[in-house]
């Protein structure tokens, strides 16, 4: 009878272990889901920096053309008046 009780606590802590992961799984899925439905804050930052580098890229493209175009034709251009990137 002795050893039946001592050896209790261990079968009877892995029941608890189950029961556990159970009671927790439902909250664990429930935060997996928050997780993947929302933006981080690295994410959102990367996804700037990625619009802008396009926007600062397309403003250089613009700028390249607009100066071409003045010295093709020989007139005197004012200042590159064109896209500003902006957020």
């Amino acid at each position: 009878m002795k050893r039946i009780s001592i050896l209790l606590p261990l079968f009877a802590g892995g029941c608890v272990g189950t029961a556990t992961s159970i009671v927790k799984a439902p909250f664990q899925v429930a935060g997996k889901a928050v997780d993947w439905s929302t933006t981080s804050q690295e994410e959102s930052d990367r996804n700037y920096g990625r619009k802008m580098r396009k926007a600062e890229a397309r403003e250089g493209k613009e700028r390249r053309e607009y100066e071409k175009r003045c010295r093709k034709e020989g007139a005197e251009c004012r200042g590159y008046d064109g896209y500003v990137a902006r957020d």
